[in-house]
């Protein structure tokens, strides 16, 4: 038995009221349940009860014991002197507010059937189940599911805007310098992102504008501060990039101390760090002012012109300094862009907005809905219990429904959790 699934049953009026008696004999009629708190204080605001024929207005207090309240230390806490009834699983103690005022107190247990226990058992009973879920997902309507993942979706963006508030704090709000080291992290994938972080982090963004006017300079900046100019090549393009980097860290003061190594295991040589380093010096080589960019166009198609960028002449032929390759164009792929609209521009344009107080999620959920949705096992898997993800608003939808309801058992604060005990009921 959990604290949640008490707070769904009086939320949703899962057990017999007609008859409420407190410990004390009682008569409790509900007015209005009150309003879910899932913040510090009361679980419940502004409940109105008639306890004895006497009309309460307050607050709704829930827990497993009634010793849970002292437990908690709630009676030296004024946030709870306008609880107006303690509702409990089991009462093993009298509770009483600051002043020493005792609180009726509610006992459900003989107010619940057993039918919405048993429900509730048979949805939080894992049993090697992917998802607490899995066996009723597929009888959930479309409607109830669609919903909710644009919610989650946005709470998503939400946690993602949070991180971006840290980084514009760091970087003295310059909103250029926080794409500059969102998009450095998004062109490591998943394998390096950590890496090409600490890479941006190592750099300030005003080097990145005085050099973005000359493709070699650029170069030269992020391959030394990768440490992949260390060894002893003779070839021409490798010696003109130490060199010019030696002279730039003099200049500026550079270190890469702090710099995680780079990944090469397991990564197609298109996703290789050397490529997507110098694609991503022609991406500032080529774009001024590219976060007013960013937040100017809406359309996918215009991320892809945007963001179609390719290697310098000499990663035509190689993916690696010492070895050369047949000869190949490596523009940033179409499947490459939408990544980087998925996890920069989106989260970018969201918090940006948020930060001038404008609403523009009718335009967030229209370009997100234009890309298709992310391949990865989770998507898949949830697809396989019910077919749903089309968009990448669906894909990012449910990899934070796994992670933040499915994963924690938070069964009771999901639409779908809610939609199937409601049915069984």
């Amino acid at each position: 038995m959990r604290e949640d699934f008490l707070h769904y049953i009086w939320k949703y009026k899962k057990f017999n009221f007609n008859n409420l008696q407190t410990i004390d004999n009682e008569s409790i009629e509900i007015i209005e349940i009150g309003q879910h708190n899932q913040n510090s204080g009361p679980d419940f605001f502004n409940a109105q009860l008639r306890i004895s024929n006497q009309l309460w207005a307050g607050n709704v207090e829930i827990h497993l014991k009634s010793s849970d309240w002292f437990l908690h230390n709630h009676e030296t806490d004024s946030a709870y002197d306008n609880v107006i009834l303690h509702v409990v699983w089991e009462h093993d103690s009298e509770v009483f507010r600051k002043d020493n005022s005792k609180i009726p107190t509610l006992v459900l247990k003989g107010y619940v059937t057993q039918e919405v226990t048993e429900n509730y058992q048979k949805l939080m009973s894992k049993n090697s189940k992917w998802i607490n879920c899995e066996n009723d997902l597929k009888a959930v309507d479309d409607f109830t599911i669609n919903n909710w993942m644009e919610r989650v979706f946005f709470e998503r963006l939400e946690r993602k805007s949070n991180d971006i508030e840290i980084l514009l704090k760091a970087s003295s709000n310059n909103w250029e310098a926080v794409l500059y080291k969102m998009l450095t992290r998004s062109f490591g994938l998943k394998v390096n992102s950590e890496s090409f972080l600490s890479l941006a982090n190592s750099i300030d963004f005003s080097i990145v504008r005085k050099l973005r006017t000359n493709l070699l300079n650029l170069e030269a900046l992020f391959f030394g501060q990768a440490g992949l100019l260390e060894d002893n090549l003779q070839e021409a393009y490798y010696l003109d990039l130490k060199n010019e980097y030696n002279f730039l860290q003099q200049k500026f003061g550079l270190s890469n101390t702090n710099v995680i190594p780079f990944q090469y295991f397991r990564l197609r040589p298109s996703n290789f760090p050397t490529i997507r380093l110098s694609q991503l010096a022609n991406l500032y080589h080529q774009n001024s002012q590219l976060f007013s960019k960013i937040i100017e166009i809406t359309r996918i198609e215009e991320f892809y012109n945007l963001f179609r960028v390719e290697t310098s002449e000499f990663w035509q032929t190689h993916y690696t300094f010492a070895k050369e390759s047949k000869r190949l164009k490596k523009y940033i792929s179409n499947s490459f862009i939408d990544l980087l609209v998925i996890n920069t521009v989106v989260p970018i344009k969201f918090s940006y907005a948020k930060y001038l107080g404008k609403s523009i999620e009718g335009d967030i959920i229209d370009l997100i809905s234009s890309i298709a949705s992310e391949k990865n096992r989770v998507v898949e898997k949830f697809n396989q219990l019910k077919p749903v993800s089309n968009s990448a608003l669906f894909s990012q939808g449910i990899i934070q429904l796994k992670s933040e309801y499915c994963d924690k058992n938070k069964c009771l604060q999901c639409a779908i959790g809610s939609d199937i005990l409601t049915r069984n009921d």
